[in-house]
């Protein structure tokens, strides 16, 4: 009995660190699409400083949303969230918090946020070049200040990072881009990019947004402090915003 031929690009398609004829690797298209099924994730980045803004949902009625963590301190200075596989975004929040603390128990100060954001894309981007191995499934977004002011990154399951003012990730994260690129203002005061992350969040939501579905983490260009909003925090900007 004979069997049909394969399919030309399946090789390619299984392949983790192979190119297709048309310069494509699969396995890492996969890996962003992964990504891209997380819950909305928000960054705004002003000269005030910068704001993370994460959405969680109820998935069941028994799941407690609020031990669940979506924004995540990396150093005192930096902060940080992503979207896709919770169990690959942990570990490489973890590979970022190590890297913190080397950083500054041998050199006495705090990391650089684009020197941290660049070292965890390199481990990022050697998986997708070795075999046996998948990429990581997830899209992080780090915010921070140092000595250069505020930064907010996006690193991608290809290892590929890029700065930005303000971006939006997972489901929702087209609809949100479109309230940042309409509202977004480079004068922006540190509170108002809050209630413009918030806004942009819950422009997406299915629910009425709450203190128990959203997190907020900031970093003050001042202080270079991160620290997260309280729920008495979130209150009053929900009540601002008239949600």
């Amino acid at each position: 009995m004979s069997f049909p031929a394969p399919p030309a690009m399946m090789g390619y398609d299984r392949s983790t660190s192979m190119f297709s004829p048309d310069g494509r690797l699969f396995q890492v298209e996969y890996a962003m699409e992964a990504a891209k099924r997380g819950w909305t994730m928000v960054g705004v980045r002003v000269s005030e400083g910068v704001v993370v803004v994460a959405e969680k949902r109820r998935t069941t009625p028994l799941i407690d949303i609020e031990h669940l963590e979506k924004v995540y301190m990396v150093d005192e200075h930096i902060g940080a969230g992503f979207v896709g596989f919770g169990s690959d975004g942990r570990v490489l929040i973890d590979y970022a918090r190590q890297l913190a603390i080397q950083y500054r128990f041998v050199y006495g100060e705090s990391i650089p946020v684009e020197y941290l954001v660049k070292q965890v894309c390199d481990v990022m981007q050697v998986y997708t070049q070795h075999g046996g191995v998948r990429p990581f499934g997830v899209t992080l977004m780090i915010a921070g200040v140092d000595e250069t002011g505020s930064k907010l990154f996006v690193a991608e399951p290809s290892g590929q990072y890029i700065s930005y003012k303000a971006h939006g990730l997972g489901q929702g994260g087209s609809q949100a881009i479109e309230v940042l690129q309409r509202d977004y203002r480079d004068e922006m005061s540190l509170d108002d990019a809050v209630v413009l992350g918030i806004r942009a969040i819950a422009s997406v939501m299915e629910g009425k947004p709450s203190p128990e579905t959203l997190e907020v983490g900031l970093v003050e260009t001042r202080t270079r402090r991160f620290r997260k909003l309280s729920k008495e925090e979130l209150k009053a900007y929900l009540e601002k915003l008239g949600a």
